[in-house]
């Protein structure tokens, strides 16, 4: 039924996944819709002003959403340890599932690449969600047995304003974040005895460079538009948004993979050594 009511316009289609409560069906349903996408089969309507009828995003009933600093650390050394480990990392892919399909819906008024790239994003995070999902099944637990925080649909909020804000503020800032600590979380969950983890999490890193250079082509894109300067510009969205601060050690190659500047990259090298 829930596929049938599927709307063939794809920011339609995106608002209509994002307010789905189950994470399974919802990370079904994007790859569904990608695929429909890629057979052109789903129309686009740039222009449209589009808004959502139902509360978003759609979360399920578990995990129970608590605040960052109520989320309790749990040592690696257990199998509920690293279990909560691929838990946390289970949620963030759920979260970016939703950011994404976000990103397609709520701004109109982008050229056609910029949506396609977006679903390509939420296509590539359902099938990270999923990887882990199944992963965390095979640990004897499921997705919802651990407390989970939601620190990244808050920036969401945020910048629901202008797709500006959002571009510097969530690809290029939350899931750069992403690109620095994800080799040595791997390593930790490896050495401590989670093999399997390893192969997803090197497909996770691969895509979340190119989501993150997607955020710097689209953030450069709308600086020119706007005729803006892209470091001060930035700077001054995350003073205004209260953009977490940016904490070393930085993945420098993935960074300058995913198209941040030498300028940007000086930067972080100098201010946090």
């Amino acid at each position: 039924m829930r596929e049938a009511a599927q709307p063939t316009e794809l920011r339609q289609a995106a608002l209509h996944w994002l307010g789905e409560c189950d994470a399974v069906k919802k990370a079904e349903g994007v790859r569904r819709l990608a695929q429909a996408w890629a057979a052109g089969k789903v129309g686009l309507d740039g222009e449209a002003e589009l808004v959502a009828i139902q509360t978003v995003p759609g979360y399920p009933e578990r995990p129970e959403l608590v605040l960052p600093r109520a989320v309790k650390r749990r040592a690696m050394n257990t199998p509920e340890g690293r279990a909560a480990m691929v838990h946390a990392l289970v949620h963030i892919e759920f979260n970016a599932i939703n950011l994404a399909l976000d990103a397609v819906w709520r701004f109109p008024g982008m050229p056609r690449a910029y949506y396609a790239d977006w679903l390509q994003v939420a296509d590539e995070e359902a099938l990270h969600f999923t990887l882990l999902a199944d992963h965390l099944k095979e640990l004897d637990y499921a997705y919802g047995d651990f407390p989970a925080h939601n620190g990244l649909w808050d920036m969401a909020v945020k910048t629901q304003h202008d797709v500006l804000a959002r571009m510097a503020l969530l690809p290029r800032t939350m899931e750069a974040r992403g690109l620095d600590v994800t080799p040595g979380l791997r390593a930790k969950l490896m050495q401590a005895g989670d093999i399997a983890v390893g192969g997803i999490m090197d497909i996770i890193l691969r895509d979340e460079i190119g989501h993150v250079a997607i955020g710097n082509r689209w953030y450069g894109w709308l600086c020119e538009r706007r005729e803006l300067e892209p470091v001060a510009t930035y700077a001054q969205l995350a003073a205004e948004h209260k953009a977490p601060p940016l904490r070393g050690p930085f993945n420098l190659e993935a960074r300058r993979a995913a198209g941040f500047s030498e300028q940007e990259l000086a930067a972080l090298s100098i201010g946090h050594e």
